[in-house]
């Protein structure tokens, strides 16, 4: 493969090769590099495959799109499960830019579906494992129509699951008692605004942070409201949670099915809520699986692990 701009090359090779040496471990090629010029070597299909992400790679750079090294991983992904699809349409779509100047978009295919849901319903469930990004791209969808006026409000929600602690125990009054479990809902507004803004705007109530039997008896009209950690609320509170909607507003939940709290006589409301409302329209259910994981690539590999000995447990049983 030729290319004629010098600049783009060398941010597609990375730094000191990085992303050549990435690609070489995922594909069985040997990629050389002379000038302009890239060749790379191996079975046809590895070369037609890594040719195509090349180029592919290359147009989203010359776009101005900020490739970083996880990004080859993510792009891997994608075209290992479709060799057709346009990275363009996934890495350019952009859901928000965070106070660090940090652009936030979709790396996966569910990633792009998820945030399609999200623009188009008025309800949206994103169910699957830790660290496929279902919060954190509900979270960027809120602050960015927060911001343009979309909504005039955010309302971010969990259900406080006691996990072997009697919260009853715990110092301090109840909104101190649950602060801990909204941790993760603070810190993922906290990567999208500067903590002195978001401070603000929790204040003045413009952005509301609670446990989720705070939602009992309101009517929240134009908000932007996300419901986090649901696989551990009980039917009755999912119902209650989903009722809570207003005009001009829009919920995203939110939750991990294999990660449950509850006790085990009790029933997800998640799991209940998507069995009987996956045929409602205007509501969109959205899959993620261990192959939308951006963090760690290790994560990827402990999450198939586990999902593989759930497998063999239920198929012994």
């Amino acid at each position: 493969m030729e290319f004629t701009d010098n600049a783009v090359i060398q941010a597609l090779l990375g730094e000191q090769g990085g992303n050549v040496k990435r690609l070489e471990k995922l594909e069985d090629v040997s990629i050389h590099t002379r000038g302009n010029v890239v060749t790379v070597t191996g079975g046809p299909r590895e070369v037609d495959f890594v040719c195509n992400l090349f180029g592919q790679l290359y147009r989203l750079l010359e776009k101005g799109y900020p490739l970083y090294a996880a990004d080859i991983d993510y792009a891997h992904r994608i075209l290992s499960g479709n060799a057709g699809m346009d990275l363009e349409n996934i890495f350019l779509d952009t859901v928000f830019i965070s106070s660090k100047k940090k652009i936030i978009t979709p790396k996966s295919i569910a990633q792009k579906q998820y945030i399609d849901a999200i623009r188009k319903r008025d309800i949206v469930f994103g169910i699957g494992p830790a660290g496929t990004g279902k919060t954190y791209l509900a979270m960027a969808m809120a602050v960015s129509d927060l911001l343009s006026k979309k909504v005039s409000r955010i309302v971010l929600t969990r259900p406080a699951v006691e996990a072997g602690e009697k919260l009853g125990f715990l110092p301090g009054d109840l909104v101190e008692k649950v602060n801990p479990y909204l941790r993760p809902v603070y810190d993922a507004l906290y990567d999208m605004m500067d903590f002195e803004r978001a401070g603000a705007l929790i204040e003045k109530g413009t952005i509301e942070v609670a446990p989720l039997a705070f939602m009992r008896g309101r009517t929240l009209n134009d908000s932007f409201i996300i419901l986090d950690e649901a696989q551990n609320t009980t039917p009755e509170q999912m119902k209650m949670f989903l009722t809570r909607l207003g005009y001009d507003s829009k919920a995203v939940v939110t939750g991990d099915i294999t990660q449950t709290d509850l006790p085990p006589n009790r029933q997800s409301g998640l799991i209940h809520a998507e069995s009987i409302l996956r045929k409602t329209k205007g509501i969109a259910f959205v899959h993620f699986s261990d192959i939308d994981v951006v963090r760690h690539p290790l994560v990827q590999e402990i999450i198939r692990a586990y999902n593989n000995l759930d497998s063999a447990g239920a198929d012994k049983g």
